[in-house]
């Protein structure tokens, strides 16, 4: 698998770009360079891949990186963008009013536990309040959540917030218009729809949400 490899290569790629060249001949990674093109076949060891990862510069302000977690056979996965505060403090996603909303939206609404899903983000580390997530972090942490997936083999994904959605999808729709439809891939069924922390500021959205999640339910 190469997505390691062409995270590393978009994020020199990247900064590349912002030194203002638009084309280049540089060759930064050699292909027998095994470890990189190569993630571990199996959760416990890509988590402490991951926990051990310094590829981009949220590494240099997280507490904890915050790994996804739950049923590792999981048919329905829930995918979110950022890690919030309290969620780097104790290393756990989906922590919180946000989360409790999201775990509460699980049991009563798809009529499952919460035991019985996966949960993770896009990145894995929480980003400063004043920080914007540059795009080449983005891709860079996104090998680990292609890797997650690939692993867990859900057949529904569930996308929390516009950046899983779009970072998973390549589709820029607004979320606004995209929420609540049914994707098929050729593994799995992608279903967008708003983030818990985003419905707390905006509580009058949550019956949308309450709609997608009865697809989710007819889907299982």
């Amino acid at each position: 698998m190469k997505n390691l490899h062409n995270a590393l290569l978009l994020k020199q790629l990247y900064q590349l770009k912002d030194l203002g060249y638009k084309y280049t001949s540089e060759e930064p990674f050699k292909e027998d360079d095994k470890e990189l093109l190569e993630l571990p076949n199996n959760l416990g060891a890509l988590k402490q891949q991951a926990l051990n990862c310094h590829l981009c510069s949220l590494a240099k302000s997280r507490e904890n990186v915050v790994f996804g977690e739950g049923n590792t056979n999981a048919t329905l996965m829930f995918i979110g963008d950022t890690p919030l505060e309290l969620e780097d403090k104790q290393g756990k996603p989906f922590l919180g009013r946000g989360g409790e909303m999201l775990t509460a939206m699980i049991e009563k609404v798809v009529g499952i536990s919460r035991q019985e899903v996966y949960l993770s983000n896009l990145l894995k580390c929480h980003p400063l309040a004043n920080k914007e997530v540059h795009e080449s972090e983005y891709h860079t942490c996104k090998a680990y959540l292609f890797k997650e997936i690939a692993l867990v083999n859900p057949k529904i994904i569930v996308t929390l917030g516009e950046k899983a959605y779009y970072y998973l999808t390549n589709d820029l729709s607004p979320l606004s218009e995209i929420r609540g439809t049914v994707i098929n891939r050729e593994k799995y069924i992608i279903l967008p729809t708003y983030h818990p922390s985003f419905l707390l500021k905006n509580p009058s959205l949550k019956k949308e949400v309450f709609e997608d999640l009865k697809k989710v339910r007819g889907l299982l």
